[in-house]
């Protein structure tokens, strides 16, 4: 009953700021008035603020600040990261492309391996400007829902969604966790004496300010190698609570701002109707084969407790292991790896949706739409009619655009994964069997949807592994967004068609189905014969 209290007071919280943020969000992104501070920034960069770009200048822009972000946080990380050990290169191309994508894959023990100065000056950085962009490209697309002309300017949407969205929340929230008792200061550590007489030395740093925009820019990448179980990160139930709001919170705010935009609320909420369905659905599974323990250790000890911590017990460990999976977080506060075999499937199955309930920030929204865009063209072909949506004809163009999109993430984790066991790599897998096939192709489904949740139990700080994740974590990120702002373009240049008695109603519960139907069985027909092999064969064993 506990458990589901949690989840019932998240959804409410949820409900409560979904209109009030999510305008507060479209004013930002929407409106003309830029402030003395964004006007200085744009003087200094050389930009026009009122120059609106096509598809292909602010696909431009997109890539070009990320291939600067990655080659300064790589620099950074190689060369100054004071009182630590000098990251190998290929680790440190690993954290800097992990950190600029938004997946904050973790190869390293943050406390031996990261300087503080690294942290705030290099991770943190990443953390503020990989979810602005995000958002950005989220927003670039519904522009092209709702206009016909370019898609807006990107150094605009990012400067301004980072200085009046993502910072000030962050300073107060901060100031909240650190309330709650997570740590926040310069210090080198403490040595103490443990209650078996040993010494341990005990890390401190400036966490609260890293884990506020871990979780509100669904990155993931914690101060600490055990991530959000570390009592210094997250201390109590209701820091936990907070976190699993935060990562949650403009995800499921973003599809107000589409309905804005779009001149229709309803289109949004109808939206946000499908993040939620899918997203009860998670949690409801992944808590219920928590709580079920199934398997013979479970059974005999009365619970799955393995890999999960005492202060948050099942359910809520649970719930932040699908939030933090149906979102690009990746954050965690227990370990999936330990999860019973369905219990450790659904983590899978919620970044094989493509994160889109509501996934990370931006990025959940314009898949989402892309999804939509798919589930007219099947209800055209069905009617015998072009596909329309909001207006907008969806004619070969745009469907190949949005075929591609989908078809690429799957190709990434499926090679890798392939490959992984071709060359020998899958060694590295603490497992054997179908839970070692877990393992390996839990790594890549979280580094190509950039998620950053590892199972665990893999070692993954090899030169092959951190080439290869690496890789895997730019196509992953960057392809898709090309095409996201290809489609945007295409659909800008299209006037709006008068609606008619043939147009099919995309505000409708039947819509929301579909919608819901399409990602389920899109997801279903790519990835089962791997789950097949890997945690459902577990599972059924």
């Amino acid at each position: 009953m506990a458990g589901w209290l949690f989840v019932i007071s998240l959804a409410a919280a949820l409900v409560l700021v979904h209109r009030p943020f999510g305008d507060y969000l479209y004013e930002v992104v929407a409106g003309k008035r830029h402030n003395a501070v964004e006007r200085g920034i744009y003087r200094l960069v050389g930009v026009d603020a009122g120059a609106e770009q096509s598809w292909g200048v602010y696909a431009r822009s997109v890539l070009a600040f990320s291939a600067v972000s990655v080659l300064f946080l790589y620099l950074f990380l190689r060369f100054a990261n004071p009182g630590m050990p000098r990251l190998p290169g290929h680790l440190a191309w690993n954290t800097a492309v992990s950190f600029v994508t938004n997946t904050n894959w973790q190869a390293y023990s943050g406390e031996s391996a990261m300087s503080h100065l690294a942290q705030m000056a290099g991770l943190a950085v990443q953390n503020f400007v990989s979810a602005g962009v995000g958002i950005a490209v989220a927003v670039a697309l519904v522009r092209g829902f709702a206009r016909n002309k370019a898609l807006g300017n990107f150094w605009v949407d990012l400067t301004r969604i980072t200085l009046r969205v993502l910072l000030p929340i962050c300073v107060a929230g901060a100031l909240v966790l650190m309330v709650g008792g997570v740590v926040q200061n310069l210090s080198g550590g403490t040595d103490v004496t443990t209650l078996t007489g040993a010494t341990q030395h005990i890390t401190g740093g400036p966490v609260a300010t890293q884990e506020i925009i871990k979780e509100l820019g669904t990155n993931g990448g914690g101060f600490y190698n055990v991530n959000s179980a570390h009592p210094f990160e997250n201390p109590a139930a209701w820091t936990n609570w907070l976190q699993i709001f935060l990562l949650l919170v403009i995800p499921f705010s973003l599809p107000r701002v589409f309905g804005r935009m779009a001149g229709q609320n309803r289109q949004g909420y109808a939206i946000v109707a499908v993040m939620a369905v899918l997203a009860l659905a998670a949690v409801a599974l992944t808590v219920g084969f928590e709580v079920h323990g199934a398997g013979t250790v479970p059974q005999a000890a009365g619970s799955a407790m393995e890999g999960k911590d005492v202060r948050f017990g099942i359910p809520d460990s649970a719930t932040f292991a699908a939030a933090t999976t149906l979102t690009s977080t990746g954050a965690v506060n227990s370990f999936h790896d330990s999860y019973t075999a369905l219990g450790g499937m659904m983590p899978m199955v919620d970044m094989m949706l493509g994160e889109v309930a509501p996934g990370g920030v931006g990025s959940g929204l314009y898949g989402l739409l892309i999804l939509a865009v798919i589930t007219v063209f099947v209800a055209g072909l069905m009617v015998g009619r072009t596909p329309e949506y909001l207006g907008k004809k969806i004619g070969a163009r745009e469907m190949k655009l949005a075929s591609l999109y989908f078809l690429i993430t799957p190709a990434l984790v499926l090679i890798g994964t392939a490959a992984a066991f071709a060359t020998g790599n899958n060694s590295t897998a603490l497992n054997a069997g179908p839970h070692g096939l877990s393992e390996v192709l839990y790594a890549f489904t979280s580094a190509a949807n950039n998620n950053g949740s590892a199972f665990a139990g893999i070692t993954v700080n090899t030169p092959w592994w951190d080439t290869t994740l690496g890789l895997v974590m730019l196509l992953g990120r960057f392809l898709p967004m090309v095409l996201v702002l290809a489609l945007a373009g295409a659909l800008a240049r299209q006037r709006p068609a008068p609606e008619s008695e043939g147009t099919l109603p995309t505000h409708r519960p039947l819509f929301v189905g579909m919608v819901a139907g399409v990602t389920v069985v899109l997801v279903a027909l790519t990835f089962l014969p791997a789950l097949a092999l890997g945690p459902l064969a577990e599972g059924l064993s």
